[in-house]
């Protein structure tokens, strides 16, 4: 009997964060991440390389001030930007996380500096700073990358709490963080080759007026990204804690590689589960290892997009998508 042979069209999927999201600003966020799926399908086919593809379309979103990545990340309980992010190749499980990142527009790019250039996996806080900075990382003017938005946002989650209270309580406060505060924006990519090489990527500035030092899901391998050319690969975003207690890309992933599920039906499998498990929301984007994209979220919104050689798709609500015709350079 001949083997049937499946063939990958190469894709580049992207998200902008789950969560809940003002009517006004979804026009924006919809507008980012198509252009970012836009440019990583741009860079796929002209450089062939995945994790290229990846990396462009999450520094799309970094530049972008309506998602919470780069510039415009939110603040934390000093009103300081601490961003995470991370990068994976599939290939190889190649990978880069860096969490506690200041002044650096794109930590995308710091995450993927340390996955080539270091024999480590992980660099945190100041040390990656230096480490950013002889990499010839251009280091903003402090405070740089802060918006009015992001102030705001800080301002109003510090008034909802006893009525406006100033000093950090670790345990009362962080048991009440959420995405409510300043519209949620952790931005993330996937893609895969015709070969079925896959690549993942997750930037964030984490949440509204979190503890000083907190890190999330997003550069947490298994947890908000991963990557293997035997399953898939998966970005997350949403309630971090519950992401990562629940393991989240490594489940999914596992579901494909053990289970034989498709991409769409895992995500959506672990994704309801953590929901009845923690009573928490989230969002994934995930590629499986024969092309099927997954596209999952149990929040009210999340804004996404992919580009193929069928066309630009978007979306935000659930059951709700768009296809525009492209034309590719």
């Amino acid at each position: 009997m001949a083997t049937k042979t499946i063939q990958i069209v190469p894709t580049v999927l992207v998200h902008g964060g789950a969560g809940k999201i003002a009517e006004d600003a979804i026009p924006s966020k919809l507008g980012g991440v198509k252009m970012a799926a836009h440019i990583g399908y741009e860079t796929l086919l002209s450089t062939g390389d995945v994790v290229s593809a990846v990396e462009e379309a999450v520094r799309s979103m970094e530049a972008n001030g309506a998602f919470n990545a780069g510039y415009g990340s939110v603040l934390n309980w000093e009103g300081n930007i601490q961003m995470d992010a991370a990068i994976m190749n599939g290939s190889d499980l190649n990978a880069g996380c860096v969490s506690l990142i200041t002044d650096i527009l794109h930590p995308i790019s710091l995450a993927r500096c340390v996955m080539e250039k270091t024999r480590h996996t992980y660099l945190a806080g100041y040390d990656a700073m230096i480490f950013a900075a002889e990499s010839n990382f251009t280091l903003l003017p402090e405070g740089a990358l802060i918006t009015n938005e992001s102030k705001q946002a800080l301002e109003d989650y510090k008034n909802s709490i006893n009525g406006g209270i100033t000093e950090f309580d670790g345990i009362s406060i962080e048991n009440g963080l959420t995405e409510t505060f300043g519209s949620p924006g952790t931005v993330g990519a996937v893609a895969i080759d015709a070969n079925g090489n896959v690549a993942a990527a997750t930037s964030t500035g984490g949440l509204t007026g979190k503890m000083p030092g907190r890190v999330g899901d997003s550069p947490i391998l298994g947890g908000g990204t991963y990557a293997d050319n035997a399953a898939g690969s998966v970005s997350a975003t949403g309630h971090g804690e519950s992401i990562m207690r629940f393991n989240v890309a490594s489940r999914i992933l596992a579901l494909v590689k053990y289970k034989g599920l498709t991409a769409p039906e895992a995500t959506s499998k672990v994704l309801d589960e953590m929901r009845e498990r923690f009573n928490q929301t989230a969002g994934v984007i995930s590629i499986d290892h024969q092309g099927n994209l997954g596209i999952y979220f149990t929040s009210q919104h999340m804004p996404w997009a992919y580009q193929s050689n069928n066309g630009l798709h978007y979306g935000v609500t659930k059951n709700i998508i768009t296809m525009e015709e492209i034309e590719v350079n």
